[in-house]
C-alpha cells in the first residue's frame, strides 16, 4: 500500500535502510574505501540521514513514496518539484522483494497520486531495469542526458518523461 512521507518524523528510518541496504553498500565503499565495511555503512547510513534531515525534507513540496506491506517498506522513491512537475528519484526495491513488482506498484500508485502533474526521471543509461520499468509504467524518453535540479548534467543518464 502506498505510504507518503512529507517529513522525516514520518518515516521508519531502519525500514528504509532496509530497501536501500545495496545501494549504501556500494556508496560507503566507493565514499569511505579505507574504512572496513561495518563503518562504511555506518557513515554512508548517517549520511543519507543528514540529507534526509538537513536537504530534502527542508525543500517545499518533498515527499517520499513508499510501498508498505506487512509490516516492511518493500520499495522506495523521492519526489520534489522539477520544472513543471516533480522529479523521482532514488527509486529502489529491497533486494528481497526484487522481481515481484513493488517497483512497478509504487510507480503506478505515485501516478495515481499525483495524476494532475508530469513526473520526470533520470536513469542511468545502463540500468536496464529501473528503464524497463519506468517505460512499463508509461514513461518516454525525452532526452539523452540529465539536468538535475542543481543545474548540473550527466551523460550517463537519460530524463524520461510521464504524463498522464
Amino acid at each position: 500500500m502506498l505510504q507518503i512521507a512529507k517529513s522525516f518524523r514520518e518515516l521508519d528510518f531502519g525500514k528504509l535502510m532496509a530497501v536501500y541496504e545495496e545501494g549504501n553498500r556500494e556508496n560507503g565503499l566507493e565514499n569511505y574505501p579505507d574504512e572496513p565495511q561495518a563503518r562504511q555503512m555506518f557513515l554512508q547510513e548517517e549520511n543519507f540521514y543528514q540529507y534526509l534531515r538537513e536537504v530534502f525534507f527542508t525543500t517545499p513540496g518533498a515527499i517520499y513514496a513508499l510501498w508498505e506491506s506487512d509490516g516492511q517498506y518493500q520499495a522506495a522513491l523521492r519526489l520534489e518539484p522539477y520544472k513543471d512537475g516533480l522529479l523521482l528519484e532514488a527509486l529502489e526495491t529491497a533486494p528481497a522483494y526484487r522481481r515481484q513488482g513493488y517497483g512497478r506498484l509504487l510507480i503506478q500508485a505515485v501516478q495515481a497520486q499525483f495524476a494532475d502533474k508530469r513526473i520526470y526521471s533520470h536513469v542511468h543509461k545502463k540500468n536496464l531495469p529501473s528503464l524497463a520499468i519506468h517505460e512499463a509504467c508509461g514513461f518516454q524518453r525525452i532526452s539523452e542526458q540529465a539536468t538535475y535540479i542543481d543545474g548540473s548534467v550527466n551523460s550517463r543518464c537519460c530524463t524520461l518523461c510521464y504524463e498522464a
